[in-house]
Order: structure tokens, then sequence, then C-alpha cells
């Protein structure tokens, strides 16, 4: 299993508009081959910091997905507007040990 993890921090006070949109997006990442599940998360001690965990079967689904058209209309439902802290967004990779 193969897993991206985007962080990122909101910095103008647009959170719950950025969760709604997460909550109510067109959920087009399920049609890509290799998808497994979505999890999108806050911790408790920064509500502003957003954590998207997407689970792929391999990584080369994952690039696919990344650099399709599908990928950037899925973007579409962010708020205008939105700003997020500078130096604060970041993008890992995981391969999974055991579950």
């Amino acid at each position: 299993m193969f897993i991206a993890m985007s962080t990122f921090v909101i910095a103008n006070g647009m959170t719950e508009a950025v969760k709604a949109a997460f909550v109510h997006r067109p959920h087009l990442v399920e049609h890509a081959a290799g998808f497994v599940r979505m999890e999108v998360i806050t911790p408790l001690d920064c509500p502003d910091e957003i954590w998207l965990l997407t689970y792929w079967s391999d990584e080369a689904s994952f690039h696919t997905w990344h650099h399709s058209p599908a990928h950037h209309d899925s973007h579409r439902g962010i708020p205008k507007g939105l700003k997020l802290a500078p130096k604060q967004t970041r993008m890992r990779f995981f391969h999974q040990v055991c579950a």
C-alpha cells in the first residue's frame, strides 16, 4: 500500500469552509484506478491544520491520478480567497509496513 499525505494550515479563518468543501467534494478520486480510501483529519492541538491522507494500491496509481484532469477538477470546490500559511504546506509519501 502507498500513502500520500498532504498537510497544510489555513491562514485566514476559512477552516470551516475548507472542512465543508472536503465533506461536499465531488468524490472524483474514488473512481481513480488503484484508489483505496481517503481520510481528512485535523490535530486537536491545531484545528486550522488539515491532514489529507490518500491510500493507493501502488505508487504509480497515485502519480497517474495526481497528473490527471480529474485531479485538477477535484479542486474546484476550494473556497475562493483561501490563504495557506507560508512554508507550512507539505507533502509526504509512505509505504505501509503492516496494519
